[in-house]
C-alpha cells in the first residue's frame, strides 16, 4: 500500500525518524473529522430550533419580508373595498338616474361582468394554494379594473346623449297623431286589457285606437328617425315605427299609403302617411302606440287632445317647411286646412 513520509522526534534519541501513515488511515481520520462534524451541526440545529424555540437567521428574514408583503396586500385590499363601494353607487346612480333621464337601458349584469369565469386565467397562481391571499388580490383587482372600464365607457355614452338634451323635448312623443280635431276620428279602444274584437278572448291592447275614414293624414308626434316600415296582409298591415330616441318609439299600424322610408329623419307634425284599414282589423282605424325602453306604455300620457286645430295646423305647415324628405307628386304631405 502506498505511504507517505512524515516525520516525528523520537524523544529518547533527539532525533527526527520517518513516520509512516496510510493513506488509508488518513482518509478515515477525515471521514470521522466530517461525520463528527456533521453530527455537532444537526444536534445544534437541534438544539436551537426545539429546544430554544429560536428560528433560523435565514427563516427570521424571509417571514419579516413575507410579512412586509402581507402588510401590503392586505392595505391594497381595505383600499379596494372602498373603490367597491364607491363603484357600486356609480353604477346604481348610473342605472337609475343618468341612464334613466335619457331612455337608456340599464346595463345588464352580465355586460358588467363580461370576461370573467371561463378559462382559468390565474393558473400560475395555484401553487399558493386556493386561500392564498395573493390569488384573492389579484382577481379581485382585475375585476375591479374592468368593471371600472364598463362605468367609464358608459359616462362616456351619457355624456355624448347629455349633449344632445335640449334635444329631448321636441323627441318625446307630446302630440297627437292626428290633427286634434274631434269630428275627423273618434277613440275606441283605450291602453289595457280588452276583450279581442275578433276572438273574443281577453288581451293586451298595446295602444290607442282612433276610428276614422281612410284617407285621414297621419303625423309624427316627435322628431326621430324611421326604424322600419312594413307592408303585411295581416297584423299590423302597413305600418311605420319611428325610433324617437331617448328610449323612446312609437309605431302606426293599419295605414293605407307611407309616404316614409326607412332611414329617413323625421320631424315632428310631419306627414308620413293615411290611415287605412290593412292588415287584421275589423274597421277602418289608426293603431298608434308608445314605446319606452322597450316596454308599451300608455299612449294617453303622451298626447295633447286638447291642443287647438288651429296650432296644430299651425305646426304641420312649419314642420312640412323644414321637411327632409323627396316628396313626390303622389306622396305629397297634406296641410290641414
Amino acid at each position: 500500500m502506498s505511504s507517505m513520509r512524515k516525520y516525528r522526534i523520537n524523544p529518547e534519541t533527539l532525533l527526527y525518524e520517518i513516520d509512516k501513515v496510510s493513506v488509508k488511515s488518513r482518509f478515515l481520520k477525515f471521514l470521522f473529522t466530517l461525520a463528527g462534524t456533521a453530527v455537532m451541526c444537526l444536534v445544534y440545529f437541534w438544539f436551537y430550533t426545539a429546544v430554544l424555540g429560536l428560528e433560523l437567521p435565514k427563516t427570521t428574514i424571509l417571514k419579516k419580508k413575507n410579512a412586509d408583503w402581507v402588510s401590503k396586500i392586505e392595505v391594497l385590499s381595505k383600499q379596494m373595498d372602498e373603490d367597491e363601494s364607491t363603484l357600486a353607487g356609480l353604477q346604481m346612480r348610473d342605472d337609475q338616474i343618468y341612464r334613466n333621464i335619457f331612455g337608456m337601458n340599464e346595463i345588464s349584469p352580465e355586460v358588467r361582468n363580461a370576461g370573467f369565469g371561463g378559462v382559468n386565467r390565474y393558473e400560475y397562481l395555484d401553487i399558493m394554494g386556493p386561500n392564498s391571499l395573493l390569488k384573492k388580490t389579484t382577481i379581485r383587482l382585475d375585476v375591479l379594473t374592468k368593471k371600472t372600464y364598463v362605468q367609464s365607457k358608459s359616462f362616456d355614452e351619457i355624456s355624448a346623449i347629455s349633449k344632445r338634451a335640449g334635444d329631448m323635448a321636441s323627441c318625446i312623443p307630446a302630440i297627437s297623431p292626428f290633427l286634434t280635431d274631434d269630428t275627423k276620428y273618434r277613440l275606441t279602444s283605450p291602453f289595457g286589457y280588452r276583450s279581442d274584437p275578433i276572438n273574443g278572448t281577453s288581451k293586451m291592447h298595446t295602444g290607442f285606437d282612433f276610428a276614422c275614414p281612410p284617407g285621414n293624414p297621419i303625423y309624427a308626434t316627435g322628431d326621430g328617425v324611421v326604424e322600419s316600415v312594413k307592408f303585411e296582409l295581416f297584423g299590423y298591415g302597413n305600418s311605420v315605427v319611428i325610433d324617437h330616441g331617448f328610449g323612446y318609439k312609437t309605431r302606426y299600424a293599419h295605414m293605407r299609403s307611407i309616404y316614409v322610408a326607412e332611414g329617413m329623419s323625421i320631424k315632428r307634425g310631419e306627414c308620413i302617411g293615411e290611415s287605412g284599414n290593412s292588415g287584421r282589423v275589423t274597421g277602418p282605424h289608426l293603431h298608434y302606440e308608445v314605446m319606452y325602453r322597450d316596454e308599451f306604455v300608455d299612449p294617453e300620457n303622451y298626447m295633447d287632445l286638447t291642443m287647438p286645430k288651429e296650432e296644430y295646423a299651425e305646426m304641420v305647415k312649419k314642420a312640412a317647411q323644414e321637411s327632409s324628405k323627396v316628396l313626390t307628386p303622389h306622396t305629397r304631405v297634406k296641410i290641414p286646412q
